[in-house]
């Protein structure tokens, strides 16, 4: 058992020692030689875990994706909007959901398939939307596959403008401000108004969730 939490707690070393070169580098950039200087540990060790380069970015996109999952709420609509408040606030605290962003985005990786973080967003919006349809609480003319589409590529372009022009110190600001643009194309208005689309959610959503460290 002893054996077996090293290793487990050696993975996540040379994940998170991942995420940093290549949240600050890129794809091509970035280096094995890089990573296991961050990281501190042996060639062996990592290529126990990781075959490739390329292995350790899909793993970072795996330790961040898919979406975590937030406390089930009364309405759906509630949950989608935690769900992305929630991943704004990873995104300012947490170097994996950064790294996965960078690498998710990133022209330059040539070689790496990017299109499962986008996939996996889109499969988890499509649910609470199906969801929120079953529920009453969209307008009769909403298609939830469009929908999704559009959540997925306009949180996309607003945590880049963020990234860029905060260091997405203002992009549960951001969010919140596209909500307020789509949902009341979306929802009916007994919804809409009683949705919390509050920009420290975030934050109380991820105390909320944090390990106790109790049994």
């Amino acid at each position: 058992m002893a054996k077996q939490d090293r290793a487990i707690r050696t993975r996540q070393t040379i994940l998170d020692a991942a995420a940093q070169v290549f949240e600050k580098q890129g794809y091509q950039a970035a280096t094995i030689t890089e990573i296991l200087k961050v990281a501190g540990v042996t060639k062996g060790a990592l290529y126990f875990h990781f075959q490739s380069k390329e292995e350790l970015a899909l793993g970072v996109f795996d330790a961040q994706e898919p979406p975590q999952a937030v406390p089930e709420q009364p309405l759906r609509l509630q949950e989608l909007i935690d769900m992305g408040m929630l991943f704004c606030h990873r995104l300012r605290t947490n170097v994996v959901a950064r790294a996965g962003v960078r690498l998710s985005m990133d022209q330059q990786a040539h070689g790496l398939d990017r299109r499962g973080p986008f996939r996996r967003w889109h499969e988890t919006l499509l649910k609470l939307l199906n969801q929120a349809k079953e529920n009453g609480e969209l307008l009769p003319h909403v298609v939830t596959t469009d929908s999704a589409d559009l959540y997925v590529g306009t949180f996309a372009g607003i945590q880049v403008v963020s990234q860029t022009v905060s260091d997405y110190q203002d992009l549960e600001h951001r969010y919140a401000l596209l909500q307020k643009h789509v949902l009341p194309a979306i929802a009916v208005p007994s919804v809409l108004a009683a949705l919390d689309l509050s920009e420290e959610r975030g934050a109380r959503l991820a105390a909320e969730l944090a390990p106790t460290g109790k049994d």
